[in-house]
């Protein structure tokens, strides 16, 4: 087992060694946030994190949105953590040398509003009533946590980000983004995603809070900190998991291997059985650990209602309204966002003459794909960000 000497030498050497999280207060009173659905909120805290050094400029910005259950921590390690802890979600992408080069750029993640991981959301205290919000936290959408995000950035003193990058409800963010902020990005990057989730992740995502809500634990929301419906969280993200992976991956990692035993048991009461079943059972279990249900419950409605055509009238309408360059990439693997739905997104962009560079990646991973690949990830990211910046010097020179 490593001494605790051992592992912090390790973490400082690792990217972007040890970080912290910061926490920023917007939107204070009588400067709401104004709600799509209606409603004001404020004041919102929001936790994030930086990675690299701003330039004098401030044009070497670089913003992460995450996926849905992901965190403002997407690279390094915390200094005070035992030797359980893991890096950031997105660290082998981050750090010196690496594809968000910390020597050359300025990272920043942000956990989205709604979330429970820092920024406000359920599990918040509600100032007027000095109790958590719970289900009272007003319905949010994909356009409010960007408008969040997006004053973060001003806050910060950066009034143009060199690029946004998302997968998934990430890159939903960045197609909001574009659309509702044109002139404050340069690039947009856009991984496994899509301009509208399709009728199939929204039966899944409705599945997932139907075992949350007929959980006993539940209770209408109203359940306590550390409490709740732990069966039904469990489960929403069992489903939820199997929707990010593809079948090559689960019959390469598990096949019909099972879990205990050489032979059948022939018994119907024990849950695992099979590797897949205990695989499942376990994601279940640390998602437990981690996410609140409330916040599960606001952030799939989210993804659910992002539609960008039917927001801005068109794709065309949305995206032309941006100069940014954008790069659209999919994977063949992946069955919950298609290369159907990115081609859509690339036609849109074509159509409205933006520069535009599109891929479909090859990997077993299904939408994981974007967390897992990351040498493929490097090849497309590393000179698509390079031409932003070059281009970015050019015109200052003009």
């Amino acid at each position: 087992m490593a001494t605790q000497q051992e592992l912090s030498e390790t973490r400082q050497q690792s990217g972007v060694g040890f970080v912290q999280t910061r926490l920023a207060t917007l939107f204070m009173p009588p400067d709401w946030l104004k709600l799509a659905g209606g409603g004001e909120l404020g004041p919102i805290q929001v936790a994030y994190e930086t990675y690299g050094t701003l330039t004098p400029a401030k044009d070497n910005a670089i913003f992460i949105c995450h996926a849905l259950t992901g965190d403002a921590h997407a690279a390094g390690y915390y200094e005070d953590d035992d030797e359980k802890a893991k890096p950031g979600w997105w660290d082998d992408l981050i750090g010196p040398g690496r594809t968000l080069d910390t020597d050359k750029y300025f990272v920043i993640c942000a956990n989205v509003l709604g979330g429970c991981q820092g920024t406000t959301g359920p599990g918040s205290i509600n100032p007027e009533t000095n109790q958590p919000y719970r289900l009272n936290f007003p319905f949010i959408t994909v356009g409010d946590i960007v408008e969040v995000h997006a004053t973060l950035t001003r806050e910060l003193g950066i009034d143009q980000l060199l690029a946004v990058i998302g997968g998934s409800l990430g890159g939903m963010q960045v197609l909001e983004w574009a659309a509702r902020f044109p002139d404050q990005l340069r690039g947009a990057i856009c991984l496994a995603s899509a301009a509208q989730l399709s009728a199939q992740g929204i039966a899944f995502n409705a599945v997932g809070r139907r075992a949350i809500k007929t959980d006993p634990e539940f209770k209408d929301g109203e359940y306590e900190h550390g409490a709740g419906p732990r069966y039904g969280l469990a489960l929403a993200r069992m489903i939820a998991h199997i929707t990010y992976l593809s079948d090559q991956s689960i019959e390469m990692k598990f096949g019909r291997r099972l879990q205990d035993h050489d032979t059948f048991t022939y018994e119907m009461l024990p849950e695992v059985e099979f590797q897949v079943e205990s695989y499942l059972h376990y994601q279940g279990k640390r998602f437990v650990e981690r996410f609140d249900a409330n916040s599960y419950l606001y952030l799939t409605r989210a993804m659910d209602y992002f539609d960008l055509a039917s927001q801005y009238g068109s794709l065309t309408k949305a995206l032309g309204r941006t100069d940014a360059r954008f790069l659209i990439a999919s994977y063949d693997s992946d069955w919950l966002f298609t290369t159907t739905q990115s081609k859509e997104l690339v036609r849109a962009l074509i159509e409205c003459g933006k520069h535009v560079s599109f891929i479909e990646l090859k990997s077993p991973f299904g939408h994981d794909s974007f967390l897992i690949e990351i040498e493929q990830l490097q090849k497309l990211i590393t000179p698509f960000l390079a031409q932003a910046y070059e281009s970015l010097q050019a015109e200052k020179e003009a």
